[in-house]
């Protein structure tokens, strides 16, 4: 036991977890806990706001797979980052939201105490795993490595952690708690071989690949192979499986042949996904008899889609253990088929499998066709170990999702789900922060990187080589095109945009007007090896921006 102050318990204790990295803002009531961090070694990175930190350990935590820490200070503190968490419980990323709370003696009905608010730890219940008070400084570095234990263990998703602000700065004998590696979830062994069974007769499989097997990338690539099925991503899925591999088909599963493809399927195996309406914007495809799911999280197994084969485990260690099992299944029914047999079956699988991807090249070109030149130029410019921190714009959605080729796990990080505004900029710069060496690219619409254009200050203190390309439709877009095709009338979308350069410029990055595609990929690249972060602006040509551009000029 040591004597330590509930400042440097917690400091401790994240240490103990290999944590060296917190993104925060210092206030009052969290100052013990600053005092700690030098001693500690725990390098600190200073948002201009808490929603800014949020985004940026998600985007840490997705891009590294290790967990992302906030600290904030009391009640609006906390509160300004509560979306952010909100993101991360809908896509399972591991974050760790600290704050100080109200003092233990504190009255119940409040007493008008500086950022007192009515029930700061329901407000974050509400879109975390779950909040947790501490009651004494002893108690702290447990809390701390209980979080991190549950973040291991099953679905990963956000935990706060409120430390009444009188135990900051109390002193108490503290045990530091070491980490707990945990096991990996298995399904049983009778169910593998079930769904194991199924796939080896199944004529025309196919591999839809979700966020959940990030850890599985070299098991999801042996599947696939032994199969010889397609594969298909969802929007967390991007690059799980690289997009230039013969079997890709593609990512984004909202696409009318995409629904085609998976009808007429005779096995799907669904590794680590929801189902989610959010991916699915046509609806599911029939599903009935033929899904194998594999997931983690045992309330989530049934949601959206029953399957025929339910596999409740870790993609890593379900995965391995069916490839297993259909090896077995292969060596045994090997002698009743023949050379020829085996032939044709290859070349129907082969037709089968460029007329897919020819499909859904098409239908993403029509639906990216606005933003094609501006995706392509930025994948002429990325290099293959490239990492995308997208916002919900149109040019991600539209363009890049389905047309922008990325090849590792956690490269295409995006606010699903939740689908918050203004995610791309400090998810980038966490994703940045979690990996220095790697290429990282920032792709944002006019209207949400407005949210959180503050951390462009951010990015440069920390003289990030980040390119942040902006892609302007002169505001909302989106919801204009909405507003119109309902028939009502179109207002509150156009923007009054700032001169993005000249303000980058004056947050101390380097700022760039593009004046076309044929621009944009020379300046990625110049960006990619620049000593401070880059804006690149460029206008779209679509049908939002030339009707946003018209009622500009007719006012």
């Amino acid at each position: 036991m040591s004597a330590l102050t509930g400042g440097e318990a917690l400091v401790a204790g994240l240490a103990a977890h290999g944590v060296d990295t917190i993104f925060g803002i210092p206030g009052t009531h969290n100052l013990a806990a600053y005092a700690a961090m030098p001693s500690y070694g725990i390098k600190h990175i200073s948002p201009r706001h808490e929603q800014g930190a949020g985004y940026a350990a998600d985007g840490y935590a997705r891009s590294s797979g290790r967990p992302g820490v906030v600290l904030t200070t009391t009640g609006p503190a906390i509160l300004n980052a509560a979306a952010a968490a909100a993101q991360a419980y809908s896509d399972s990323i591991p974050v760790l939201f600290i704050s100080p709370g109200m003092p233990l003696a504190h009255p119940g009905r409040g007493n008008g105490l500086l950022h007192e608010i009515k029930d700061q730890g329901a407000a974050l219940a509400a879109v975390v795993a779950y909040s947790h008070r501490v009651t004494s400084v002893a108690e702290i570095p447990l809390a701390v490595a209980q979080a991190f234990a549950a973040m291991a263990t099953g679905r990963p998703r956000p935990v706060h952690l409120e430390i009444p602000l009188d135990l900051l700065d109390e002193v108490g004998q503290v045990t530091v708690v070491p980490p707990v590696a945990a096991g990996q979830l298995m399904a049983p062994t009778a169910q593998i071989q079930a769904a194991a069974a199924a796939l080896s007769v199944a004529q025309r499989p196919l591999l839809l690949v979700g966020g959940g097997a990030s850890r599985a990338a070299a098991q999801v690539k042996d599947l696939a192979q032994a199969l010889s099925a397609p594969v298909f991503a969802t929007t967390n899925g991007k690059g799980i499986f690289p997009e230039d591999h013969v079997l890709a088909v593609g990512a984004g599963v909202q696409h009318p042949s995409t629904l085609a493809a998976f009808n007429d399927a005779d096995a799907v195996v669904a590794i680590g996904t929801e189902l989610s309406p959010a991916d699915w914007w046509l609806g599911l495809p029939s599903l009935a008899g033929k899904l194998i799911r594999i997931d983690i999280d045992a309330t989530s197994i049934n949601t959206n889609a029953i399957p025929a084969h339910a596999l409740v485990g870790g993609s890593v260690a379900v995965l391995t253990a069916l490839l297993a099992n259909l090896s077995a299944t292969d060596t045994a029914t090997d002698t009743a088929t023949d050379a020829a047999t085996d032939d044709a079956a290859a070349s129907i699988a082969a037709q089968r499998m460029v007329a897919l991807r020819a499909d859904f090249e098409t239908d993403a070109q029509t639906e990216g066709g606005p933003w094609l030149e501006i995706v392509d130029a930025i994948a002429a410019a990325l290099p293959r170990d490239g990492i995308v921190a997208a916002d919900s714009a149109m040019a991600c959605y539209y363009g890049a999702l389905s047309n922008l080729p990325l090849h590792r796990p956690n490269a295409f990080l995006y606010p699903t789900g939740v689908g918050t505004l203004g995610y791309g900029l400090p998810a980038g710069i966490g994703a940045k922060v979690a990996n220095p060496e790697a290429p990282v690219l920032v792709l944002h619409g006019d209207g949400g990187i407005m949210f959180t254009i503050a951390e462009l200050a951010m990015a440069a203190e920390l003289r990030l080589a980040l390119p942040i390309v902006i892609v302007d439709n002169g505001g909302y877009g989106e919801i204009r095109n909405e507003m119109a095709d309902r028939g009502e009338p179109v207002h509150a979308v156009a923007l009054g945009s700032p001169d993005f350069p000249a303000l980058a410029r004056a947050l101390g990055c380097y700022g760039v007007a593009i004046a076309n595609a044929s621009e944009l990929g020379s300046a990625i690249k110049t960006a990619l090896d620049a000593d401070r972060p880059t804006v690149l602006h460029i206008y779209e040509d679509s049908r939002a921006a030339a009707d946003m551009l018209a009622a500009k000029e007719a006012l």
